[in-house]
């Protein structure tokens, strides 16, 4: 690939796949309710030389809220076991209705590794296409990997409460309208429903075609504005656990933005929450 792409084809992955330095990302994970196991998906199907990235196990597992980020400790050993050093090619691909793939492609930018993209149409556009999985597991040595977080690409509790009275960042929330809206429940128990006041809305599922490939630019640039976003003011992203609210920061990583962040805490936090605001 002579010039680097977060969002490559499975045209390219197929011509380029036999590269020693790309390295391959299974991200597949599905909420408890969808009756699948993203593991035994994995293991039946997969890309040649795809690793499984679990999200909920590459977390921090110590704390109460989904998918927690890892220190830079954890990130580092799990992905050095599979095989990828901080040179590597990372794609990243996925099966899943939440397009997790945009997760860890965020977890990769967060731990400081710029050479990251995402398969576009996931495993699903590849294997229509004709291109072949595999159920083997590859085995390689351990690769030589780095992580140091960056602060400022994340965004507490705190900071959302402090920036409902600031709005010094616009919040989009990836939700479906109707969760936003207070008007359909919850998929977690004893949440409340709504949103954060002075939140927008901009529904994760918007900015992808039925196929799962990500919309034109153009088409992105769009649906955020039509939404009331300003793309010239910082946006901070949040959903229900931080997933989601990924393919919002990927879709804006691919026009451009640069002043984005990430409340990680999203809605399993905020609606929790005994003194948190919210809106109907």
């Amino acid at each position: 690939m002579s010039e680097y792409s977060p969002l490559v084809s499975t045209q390219w992955l197929a011509m380029n796949i036999d590269n020693p330095n790309i390295k391959i990302l299974d991200a597949t994970w599905h909420l408890p309710n969808a009756g699948r196991n993203a593991k035994e998906e994995y293991a039946n199907a997969h890309i040649k030389g795809a690793s499984y990235f679990d999200i909920d196990e590459i977390a921090d597992l110590n704390n109460p809220l989904h998918h927690s980020l890892p220190n830079d400790e954890k990130m580092a050993s799990r992905v050095r076991s599979f095989g990828i050093s901080n040179t590597n090619h990372v794609i990243v691909y996925d099966n899943s209705d939440a397009s997790t793939a945009a997760r860890v492609w965020f977890m990769f930018k967060n731990f400081g590794h710029e050479n990251v993209s995402i398969l576009d149409g996931g495993i699903n556009k590849w294997t229509l296409e004709g291109n072949q999985t595999t159920n083997d597991i590859t085995v390689t040595p351990s690769g030589h990997f780095i992580a140091k977080s960056k602060e400022e690409n994340l965004r507490n509790l705190d900071q959302i409460m402090d920036n409902i009275d600031s709005q010094k960042e616009q919040v989009v929330d990836a939700r479906a309208s109707g969760r936003y809206n207070g008007t359909a429940p919850e998929p977690r128990e004893g949440l409340k429903s709504g949103h954060i006041p002075g939140s927008l809305n901009v529904p994760f599922n918007q900015l992808l075609n039925e196929d799962r490939t990500y919309k034109t630019n153009e088409e992105i640039k769009d649906i955020f504005e039509n939404s009331g976003v300003d793309l010239n003011k910082p946006i901070i992203t949040s959903c229900g656990s931080g997933v989601t609210a990924c393919v919002l920061l990927f879709a804006l990583d691919q026009i451009g933005h640069k002043q984005k962040a990430l409340y990680g805490g999203s809605w399993s936090e905020w609606g929790a929450h005994p003194d948190t605001p919210v809106v109907k």
